[in-house]
């Protein structure tokens, strides 16, 4: 199938974290940042825009009917065709993927991708509540097992298979916190030491409070446009190479190893072959950027290591190595961001999040956690404990 080329021109977010702003008003900062990076704003007004596709759990009750037509009204794009997508933490990852495939094919121009979650607002057993409708319900969940605990027996399984330790999954929290402590729209900005991290108190044995992410509130919003438009919007273009999506067992109890998301190297598979039939082949040694879902800091392990950047069970000590800081020169940065653990993770909002960072990344905007040379990116975002996943590829190109 025949694929036009597709560029981000703007990409924003809202700060994450414990937000008293509502939905509408989380989204309306996150799009009008997303507005304000557009290099050329005369060549390029709001109303271009004519689908959008927003990823939302409906997190807590908030607006669970129609939330696209009412942040479609919000932010003046009243009467576009606009849906709500939901696949759980994935659910921007998906969204931003459709947006993408509606601009490829050519049945629209210009098309907006974002999300939006708030969290903050219900108390712990609700928020428990929430997020365990992601996971299996039948079993798991009616079980008393929680996302916690899902990742837990991962962790612990990798561990004994592999002789991962607590302190490769600190060194994964370290990193990320360091990273955060960078960005003035994460949640957490404030560098962590190993020791601190080790010492955090037991949330589920073998993970402590910093190898868990946290509930966040916030919205974040991508702008996708056809070469044509993107020529007249941009100097600096960020191209979609390539988009991959896949599914897994959404009960762990069923998959064959609970120390791989197949669903990752699948999606990554796609996304290269897809960039490979418009002329451009990409591996793991061309990735100077990763953003991947580190939900909790054994699903970065997992992630490193599902998608080729080190060998089946050397993850923890790839990361350990410091390989995946900014501009080791070892392998790619993870979570220049500060990833799901520092950055925040407020669900909907994650997956265009990502590319938010690597828009900017690309672009050579990104202040002091700016990594050198950046020419490649990835965007991993994971749903509830592997069943859905998107890998998006991306190149900085030469205007």
């Amino acid at each position: 199938m025949t694929r036009r080329r597709v560029y981000v021109i703007g990409a924003g977010q809202s700060r994450f974290g414990d937000r008293p702003e509502g939905p509408k008003a989380l989204f309306r900062e996150a799009f009008e940042a997303a507005l304000g990076s557009v290099d050329h704003p005369e060549d390029f007004v709001r109303t271009q825009i004519e689908e959008a596709w927003i990823g939302s759990l409906g997190f807590g009750g908030q607006q669970l009917g129609n939330p696209a037509a009412l942040l479609m009204e919000h932010v003046g794009l009243r009467g576009i065709s606009a849906r709500r997508v939901e696949n759980a933490c994935a659910s921007s990852g998906f969204a931003f993927r459709d947006a993408y495939r509606a601009v490829a094919s050519g049945a629209i121009d210009v098309a907006l991708a974002g999300g939006v979650e708030k969290m903050n607002d219900l108390s712990p057993d609700h928020r428990r509540y929430w997020l365990g409708v992601s996971g299996d319900t039948e079993w798991e969940r009616l079980a008393g097992l929680t996302f916690p605990g899902v990742y837990a027996l991962m962790a612990d399984r990798h561990m004994h298979e592999y002789g991962t330790t607590k302190e490769h999954l600190a060194a994964v929290a370290v990193k990320n916190h360091a990273n955060g402590a960078l960005n003035d729209k994460a949640q957490f900005q404030k560098a962590i030491d190993l020791e601190r991290a080790l010492a955090a108190p037991t949330v589920c044995d073998p993970l402590g409070l910093f190898d868990c992410c946290s509930t966040t509130d916030g919205a974040s919003a991508v702008i996708l446009a056809s070469e044509e438009v993107a020529k007249r919007a941009t100097d600096r273009p960020v191209r979609v190479l390539g988009s991959g999506a896949a599914t897994d067992h959404l009960a762990i109890h069923d998959r064959p190893s609970l120390t791989a998301i197949p669903a990752t190297g699948k999606a990554f598979a796609e996304a290269c072959r897809e960039s490979e039939r418009d002329g451009r082949t990409i591996t793991t040694d061309d990735i100077d950027i990763a953003e991947v879902h580190d939900c909790f800091t054994i699903a970065e392990i997992l992630a490193v290591e599902d998608l080729g950047f080190c060998a089946k069970g050397k993850g923890g000590p790839y990361t350990a190595s410091g390989a995946t800081a900014r501009d080791s020169g070892d392998g790619p940065a993870v979570n220049p961001s500060g990833g799901l653990k520092a950055k925040g993770h407020p669900l909907g909002a994650t997956g265009t999040g990502q590319i938010v960072e690597v828009f900017q990344q690309l672009r050579g905007t990104a202040g002091e956690r700016q990594v050198r040379d950046a020419e490649v990116a990835l965007a991993h975002n994971v749903g509830g404990s592997g069943a859905t996943c998107t890998v998006h590829l991306f190149a900085r190109e030469v205007a």
